[in-house]
């Protein structure tokens, strides 16, 4: 049998380790099927119900491995496809490989039937973006496009043409005219040290041991962190503030943490970001500059592992390249110890209000149910190991606030992209990569719906992913977003009758459960946790309730007024919601 030039794909991948690949086959990618085929005992195909789906599922590998996360998708639409999941790996900064097809090599330029240019397409998102001609060209492009995906934190794509995919493997049809050969090369990678310099960290000390009321505000690059972060914090005395990507770096019931930023974040982070004198960030870009510190009042040290990144959003007195671990270790013996540090009190006792507030919003008395409540149950019975992916919009708001963070929990969303819809094809190759651990979607009712067929992929592939839908029937954040800019709401609410996902779960072969009063939450909950398989839940939250910013500005209450003035239609439901939080807090 002829060694096909798929099978060196398929190869130089496994090389590399990749041991799964996400995707929907079609005509444009037969021979790449193919060398999956011949090849199966080595690399396994996840055969998904969108190509959206792959895409997301391969970013969320690699947010969940740190391992490059690799799609399939055949030629044309099948490509297209793969671009939301695509961007979000490049807004989050993942290694993702995205593979295609592309018409036979006779034919391109000539109108065929689906010849999209996907290398063209795909030149935005990818850092390293190729169509392959020339079958000799694999595996070193293979190793080219991986070894790019991880030094550039980013997405790589290689496309192939039908013919060259079972074309022989060892084949190369042209003369040679260039004094050059086919390179031959190794699926090697070696990683920057990540060592700051030594003159940058002692600037670094430097001003931070001058400060007088600190700040750390740590994202996604310093997961791998976590003891190093609390050990500087505790040198400083500096409450730490975590982005939502960075809300595993450390534990949400550390003494050292005011919680999220922006508006899903906590009112004494936001009072800590207008009060501190040196903000020091650790592993992030922070993209929301309207709630850092103003650059007049506040010095800025920035450890960032891309010195592109480096003082992007915010001028950075001392900026420092390095690894967020490394650079943190290095500090550490430069920065001098503080006792008795009355700047951290003052944010403790202020997260101890925030906490109580929160607990008091959870309460299981509410009808209709409070999603807040209903967050709360999860937390308490999930696992100290589980893993929680999110979706985008409300649900985001109660699982920065109520999805605590302790043991080894982790937790991961579309970031900077903030797409709808990740939620469960992350949570499917999060199970994948760890069949071990409790992995749970909690997504929305708008964002389940988008990609709702792969829960019967998770049923398929025997992969006990658990689903927790809150839903409001409705596309609840923008429904907020349009009555704090002063808008009465218009296009956001689904009309009647509400969707009960549960039948989906349970006609696919899963553990489905509808659940409309508060009474029966923590049994559903329970019994999909217990469930030896899929399981969902779909729980009818209160569609008033609203995700409230941490700290509510003039401006804010003003257009949120104007709204009700102009004919909000659900203005007494939303009031009546509103006065049951205010009295619940004052209450608790």
């Amino acid at each position: 049998m002829v060694r096909i030039a798929s099978e060196s794909l398929i190869e130089r991948l496994a090389a590399w380790g990749v041991d799964t690949v996400f995707g929907l086959p079609g005509d444009g990618i037969n021979g790449i099927m193919e060398g999956l085929r011949r090849h199966r005992d080595r690399v396994r195909f996840v055969l998904v119900h969108h190509e959206e789906a792959a895409a997301f599922m391969a970013t969320g590998y690699a947010k969940a491995t740190g391992r490059i996360g690799v799609c399939l998708a055949t030629s044309g639409p099948g490509g297209i496809h793969l671009l939301n999941g695509l961007y979000d790996a490049k807004l989050d900064h993942v290694p993702v490989l995205a593979i295609t097809g592309m018409q036979e090599t006779s034919v391109l330029g000539t109108g065929y039937q689906q010849e999209v240019h996907l290398d063209k397409l795909f030149a935005d998102v990818a850092e390293y973006n190729m169509m392959i001609t020339n079958p000799l060209q694999l595996p070193s492009l293979v190793d080219q496009a991986v070894r790019t995906s991880y030094a550039r934190r980013g997405v790589s794509h290689l496309t192939l043409p039908n013919d060259i995919q079972v074309a022989d493997a060892g084949a190369d049809p042209y003369r040679h005219v260039a004094p050059a050969r086919s390179p031959v090369t190794a699926p090697v990678y070696l990683p920057p040290a990540g060592l700051p310099r030594q003159e940058d960290v002692e600037w670094a000390a430097e001003v931070l041991n001058r400060a007088e009321r600190p700040a750390m505000l740590v994202g996604q690059g310093a997961l791998h962190a976590r003891q190093e972060v609390l050990a500087v914090a505790e040198a400083l005395g500096a409450p730490v503030v975590k982005t939502l990507p960075g809300k595993a770096v450390v534990p949400d019931d550390s003494p050292y943490t005011t919680g999220g930023l922006g508006l899903l974040g906590t009112r004494p982070s936001e009072e800590l970001m207008e009060e501190a004198d040196v903000l020091f960030m650790v592993g992030t870009n922070f993209p929301y500059s309207q709630f850092l510190p103003e650059v007049r009042d506040t010095r800025v040290v920035q450890f960032e592992a891309d010195p592109t990144r480096a003082g992007a959003r915010i001028a950075t007195d001392v900026p420092v390249v390095c690894d967020a671990k490394e650079g943190l270790r290095a500090l550490l013996p430069l920065l001098t110890a503080r006792n008795g540090n009355a700047h951290l009190a003052k944010y403790q006792k202020m997260m101890a209000k925030w906490r109580s507030d929160m607990d008091a919003l959870e309460n299981p008395d509410r009808d209709p149910i409070a999603p807040q409540y209903a967050v709360s149950v999860l937390d308490d019975l999930a696992a100290d190991d589980a893993i929680l992916t999110c979706d985008s919009g409300t649900i985001a708001t109660w699982a920065a606030r109520h999805w605590t963070i302790r043991g080894e929990r982790e937790f991961y969303l579309s970031g900077t992209l903030a797409s709808m819809a990740p939620g469960l094809p992350y949570a499917i190759a999060m199970q994948h990569a760890h069949p071990g651990r409790q992995v749970i979607a909690y997504v929305g009712d708008g964002g389940f719906s988008m990609l709702m067929a792969e829960f019967l992929t998770a049923v398929q592939h025997r992969l006990p992913v658990k689903v927790i839908v809150n839903n409001n029937n409705s596309l609840g954040q923008i429904l907020w977003e349009q009555m704090v800019l002063g808008y009465p709401e218009h296009g956001v609410r689904y009309a009647m009758p509400e969707a009960d996902f549960s039948t989906w779960a349970r006609s696919c072969g899963g553990f489905g459960a509808k659940v409309t009063k508060s009474g029966d939450v923590a049994t559903a909950i329970g019994q999909a946790l217990a469930h030896d398989g899929p399981a969902l839940v779909d729980i009818d939250v209160n569609p008033n309730e609203p995700p409230m910013p941490g700290k509510v500005t003039y401006d804010q209450a003003k257009s949120f007024a104007q709204a009700f003035l102009k004919g909000q239609p659900h203005k007494a439901a939303i009031a009546t919601t509103l006065f049951k939080d205010r009295i619940q807090k004052l209450g608790d």
